[in-house]
């Protein structure tokens, strides 16, 4: 795992995620387990009450809450997300997010083709 490149048609598996990032008190932390030219993914940890301030990306997004609680803001609309809630955002899309318990979110970036 970690920052490392790798080539789309190269197949991996990351396991043992959620012991190599716990939720660490006070502290947001991020790993990620894919990064190629097609897509990045990260898996967050966020102990209740952290934040991500507003933001965008120039690709398209795709979070999905794994546990706990968080309200995340896009577009405006505050969605309060449960385990298994999934919400994609357009490139550019801004968006901010509050950990209401402490939280695990998996995060997919994808490049726009074409």
């Amino acid at each position: 795992m970690g920052n490392r490149m790798t080539e789309v048609a190269e197949s991996a598996a990351h396991m043992g995620l959620f012991a190599a990032l716990p939720v660490t008190a006070e502290a947001t932390t991020s790993r990620v387990v894919v990064n190629n030219p097609l897509l990045r993914v990260v898996v967050f940890a966020f102990d209740t009450g952290e934040l991500l301030t507003d933001h965008s990306s120039p690709r398209a997004v795709v979070v999905q809450l794994i546990d706990g609680a968080i309200r995340f803001t896009s577009g405006g609309t505050e969605h309060t997300m449960a385990p298994g809630d999934v919400i994609y955002l357009a490139p550019g899309e801004t968006h901010s997010l509050v950990a209401d318990a402490p939280s695990h979110l998996s995060l997919v970036m994808v490049d726009q083709q074409g």
